[in-house]
């Protein structure tokens, strides 16, 4: 017979589940239910000698949630041991029928027994019934709830509405027309802004370029240790929602034009998607580095491949040169100090740089050009538009033909054609938002673009490895030939030092006595 001195109390375990971890963070779902498990347990004189918090959906495996895995590994650990599992509601027990009846025999077979709050389990044939009914129930509430779910936000999709986890670059706001809708978030999104445009443009020539500027940038969130890895480049390519596009094909919900403000337009998204596609390019060499910021652009005069570079250890310091690495070339492995090579490269730069005079008159004629450009933007626009237009009659056109036939290949090839043409209609109004209006004054990108321009040897001088990168790329059309003790071979130099660099050269005077006239001889 048990008596007072030798009592031990029941041992219980409390399991508490929420659906997910915005309840565990924002709500107390979890601390709630411990407290009434809690007080469950001591109103029946149970000692509570462990708590299992789960915060993920209850649908499926339970063997996928953290905190069920961890109370049977528990009970596995005190296999002589009797444990009473409290938990405060059926759902949070299981919401399939399947596994919650599978659960129920795991723990059985752990010698465990379930007490719920809000149901009483009883081991007869009707008590099992009962129990069978109501986890079908939970199971059947479950996928209409989520049926629901996905159909609310297929409906956002389809009406332009981001409804999934918000994307780098953009942050959700409370939308006036209801719900939710997505906004830049600076600095990231003009971040991602850059990194998009400069790869369309050919600014950056490899997306392991995308991914260093990302990471030279600290607002941009990192993955670890300052290290973006080369997948969300990719992700980032491949989104149409920074194009101003919704597009979920698992939904068939196709580039629906977007509530939000994209980051970049239609049609540089498409220059990115061209450009990935052209095949892979020689990936970055990671030998590149700020001793060496030519190495890999200055030829060797002889057999006109890529020069090297290294650190020499002499007696007491090193010493860096560049050298022709080729076998068989008559300049192979003769050395060249990398101060000869630098300085003669930035003597080439300076001779680059246009005078003040020649920069005002640049200026003028670009100035020129530019308002005749905007005077002929609203012709080009309107061209666009009715290419628009056109391809919209022709997409109505295809509709009314499928309406008509009911053979399944040749629907299947007007609704291919409708697709090219749906694809070429967003081209061609990206192309007409982008003549309408230009997105920069011209004192802005005249000042960008020629500050370059008129000192090239500023952005050099910066230090920064790959800026000077840049300036090898904007500055110069080919590579630079460079011969040991005579220096460089005439640059070719890239479209706006050709221009200014023509007109520089010309040579203007007064015409003669002689008129411009062939001479005659005298009578």
């Amino acid at each position: 017979m048990t008596t007072i001195e030798n009592y031990q109390p029941q041992k219980a375990i409390i399991y508490c589940r929420v659906s997910d971890k915005k309840q565990k963070v924002k709500g107390s779902g979890l601390d709630s239910q411990e407290h009434r498990c809690r007080e469950y347990a001591a109103e029946r004189g149970y000692d509570v000698v462990a708590v299992f918090p789960d915060d993920i959906s209850g649908g499926g495996d339970f063997m996928k949630r953290p905190g069920m895995v961890a109370l049977l590994a528990y009970l596995d650990a005190f296999p002589s041991e009797s444990f009473i599992v409290v938990f405060d509601d059926l759902k949070r027990y299981a919401r399939d029928a399947e596994f919650h009846l599978k659960l129920k025999r795991e723990m059985k077979a752990r010698n465990a027994r379930r007490e719920c709050l809000n149901f009483k389990f009883e081991d007869t044939p009707e008590g099992k019934f009962i129990e069978t009914i109501l986890a079908a129930q939970s199971e059947l509430e479950r996928e209409q709830n989520g049926r629901q779910v996905r159909q609310k936000m297929r409906a956002r999709l389809e009406q332009g509405y981001w409804t999934f986890p918000v994307p780098p670059g953009y942050c959700y706001v409370k939308s006036k027309r209801g719900g939710k809708e997505l906004v830049r978030n600076e600095p990231i999104a003009s971040i991602i802004q850059e990194a998009m445009e400069g790869f369309a443009s050919g600014r950056f020539e490899t997306q392991v370029e995308v991914k260093r500027f990302l990471e030279s940038r600290p607002e941009f969130p990192k993955d670890r240790d300052n290290y973006v890895h080369p997948s969300r480049v990719t992700e980032l390519f491949e989104r149409p929602l920074y194009a101003g596009y919704v597009h979920y094909p698992e939904w068939d919900v196709h580039m629906v034009p977007g509530k939000h403000e994209p980051l970049v337009d239609f049609e540089t998204f498409e220059k990115i998607q061209h450009r990935r596609a052209e095949g892979a390019k020689a990936p970055a060499r990671k030998d590149l580095n700020a001793d060496f910021p030519l190495r890999g652009f200055v030829l060797c005069c002889d057999c006109h491949k890529p020069l090297t570079a290294a650190w020499s250890a002499g007696k007491q310091k090193k010493y860096p040169y560049y050298f022709c690495g080729t076998k068989g070339c008559e300049s192979y492995r003769k050395s060249i100090p990398r101060h000869e090579i630098e300085d003669d490269f930035e003597a080439v730069l300076r001779r680059l740089q246009p005078t003040r005079g020649l920069y005002e008159v640049a200026r003028a004629m670009f100035k020129d050009a530019w308002d005749q450009r905007l005077m002929q933007a609203q012709d080009i626009a309107t061209a666009f538009q009715n290419e628009a237009q056109k391809l919209e009659r022709q997409i109505d056109g295809l509709l009314d033909r499928i309406v008509e036939t009911a053979n399944p290949s040749i629907v299947a090839a007007y609704e291919k054609r409708i697709a090219k043409l749906e694809h070429q209609k967003r081209l061609a109004l990206s192309k007409t938002a982008k003549s309408q209006k230009p997105q920069h004054t011209f004192q802005e990108l005249f000042e960008h673009a020629m500050g370059f321009v008129s000192n090239p040897c500023k952005l050099w001088d910066s230090g920064e490895l790959r800026l000077k990168r840049l300036v090898l790329r904007l500055a110069f059309s080919e590579r630079l030939a460079y011969r040991r003790y005579e220096g460089y071979r005439t640059p070719k130099t890239a479209l706006p030092f050709n221009i200014l660099g023509d007109f520089c050269m010309q040579k203007g005077k007064m015409v003669g006595p002689e008129g411009l006239e062939p001479p005659t001889k005298r009578l």
